[in-house]
């Protein structure tokens, strides 16, 4: 591993051509890497079905398209804290740098580092605001603030229309299937008091995101500094170019710090490639169903909804004593999750943005557990070697029938049991289009786990079988 300070590598220049599908290809110039990351433990790549923007950075450490081991997407994000932390302050301890990137390159190294840096959480030298963009990067951004024990706060943003709430912000992400951002905070002071934002993102192609929202910040909660956080940044000298006249008009600084840095440079396109309709593989009808509720150890947001969201998901900004409230509530949801376990071999899925606590839950859950998430992001799937998105469904979402989700890259017969994280509650009709895709899965039980209080006809601890009709109960577990 590389030694040398971040402030003052001299990185080995890297050019790889990845051909994607198709005559889609992206030549890939790096940089920077100061860590010696092999790009192949960090990403693989794969074509959007999106005209906007044809291809897509897969990361191998965010837990979203492809399952990780939970603490190196944990470590995904510590890593970029402490390369905050030391440009900022520059005495943190070096090794604990060293840890978090031999972590990420060697999973099974993950669990010591983290812990290991967990235990030396730090300070900062100034009131920071951490904020992580959704949908993918709402659980790295939180794991850097949570590498930090006090004088910051952490809200993501979110694709969700809140009703009843008033978004603090509003900005685009141009590129995206989704492209309107919002921000809820229950304490607006929390953007009033920072010194300094801190924006997170897993990778910065153009940079168009966050230049927006630093508009939008600049024109109601005016700052002098701020810093972008990513895994990976491909700004070309264009790019960096509309950061330099943004810094001159409003009379900021904007400092990126990021993991590997370099250009890209992308030919042909994904529009000649025609989606697939992916068919559902043959289920056994028999496989069990079980619902657990964890509502009563978790705090609720205020909301006249009966199916309320998550006060300390980071939606609605969080403190370092927020943190620590939910964490007590995380460690009791794993002890009970773990004892429901049926095999050595579990996944856990998240839900969209509902991603930071269900791979905490995750990661505490024992050996043999890994994570992902589901999307909103449609992708081609292509079953072939070095290709990132070999499999895909796609299901309206239960909280949302007007939202399609998608859930990539889970191999038939490869685990014992399955939990699926749901941060509201879902009936029974809603929830079926995905029970019907994860029974094919080839485990031999489902976990449906909720965080709402119930309200609708599940009852915890029966079993339900999934039928073509619909999900029923089972005459015994």
């Amino acid at each position: 591993m590389n030694n040398n300070n971040i402030s003052d590598y001299c990185p080995s220049k890297t050019e790889r051509t990845y051909k994607i599908a198709g005559d889609l290809e992206l030549q890939i110039d790096v940089t920077s890497n100061p860590f010696d990351i092999p790009l192949d433990r960090l990403f693989e790549m794969a074509a959007r079905i999106n005209k906007k923007r044809s291809f897509l950075f897969v990361s191998k450490v965010l837990g979203k398209h492809i399952p990780v081991n939970p603490y190196t997407s944990l470590l995904s994000g510590v890593s970029l804290g402490l390369l905050l932390q030391q440009e900022l302050q520059g005495n943190m301890p070096r090794h604990l740098l060293l840890l978090a990137m031999q972590g990420i390159i060697n999973p099974s190294q993950s669990y010591e580092a983290y812990h290991e840096v967990m235990s030396h959480r730090l300070s900062l030298p100034q009131s920071i605001l951490f904020i992580g963009f959704a949908e993918t990067a709402t659980a790295i951004g939180h794991a850097v603030f949570q590498t930090f024990r006090a004088n910051c706060h952490y809200i993501h943003t979110t694709r969700e229309i809140i009703e009843e709430s008033e978004s603090i912000l509003h900005f685009s992400e141009e590129h995206s299937h989704a492209v309107a951002h919002y921000c809820y905070a229950k304490d607006p002071q929390l953007f009033t008091n920072a010194e300094t934002v801190v924006l997170i993102d897993d990778e910065i192609t153009t940079g168009k995101t966050s230049l927006n929202i630093i508009r939008d910040m600049q024109a109601k909660f005016p700052k002098k500094v701020y810093y972008i956080l990513a895994l990976l940044d491909w700004r070309t000298e264009s790019d960096q170019q509309q950061f330099t006249r943004l810094e001159q008009e409003l009379d900021i600084s904007i400092h990126v710090l990021s993991l590997v840095k370099g250009e890209v440079k992308v030919s042909g396109s994904s529009e000649s490639l025609t989606p697939g309709v992916p068919s559902l593989p043959d289920a056994d009808p028999t496989v069990p169903v079980d619902v657990i509720y964890v509502d009563r150890l978790f705090v609720h947001h205020s909301t006249t909804d009966k199916r309320p969201y998550l006060l300390h998901s980071g939606r609605f900004g969080l403190t370092p004593q927020d943190e620590e409230q939910s964490a007590i509530a995380i460690t009791q949801t794993a002890q009970q999750l773990r004892q429901t376990r049926v095999g050595a071999n579990t996944l856990c899925v998240g839900t969209g943005e509902f991603m930071y606590i269900p791979m905490r839950i995750a990661a505490e859950m024992g050996a043999g557990v890994s994570y992902q998430s589901t999307t909103r992001s449609p992708i081609h799937t292509i079953d072939r070697e070095g290709y990132a998105v070999k499999s895909g469904y796609p299901y309206l979402s239960p909280e949302d029938p007007e939202v399609t989700h998608f859930l990539y890259n889970i191999p038939v017969g490869l685990y014992d049991d399955l939990y699926f994280f749901m941060e509201r509650e879902a009936d029974p009709s809603s929830m079926l289009p995905i029970c019907q895709i994860l029974k094919t899965r080839g485990v031999q039980r489902i976990h449906l786990v909720m965080f709402s209080p119930q309200t609708v006809e599940w009852k915890e601890g029966e079993v339900w079988k999934i039928g073509e009709s619909g999900l029923s109960r089972s005459l015994s577990s």
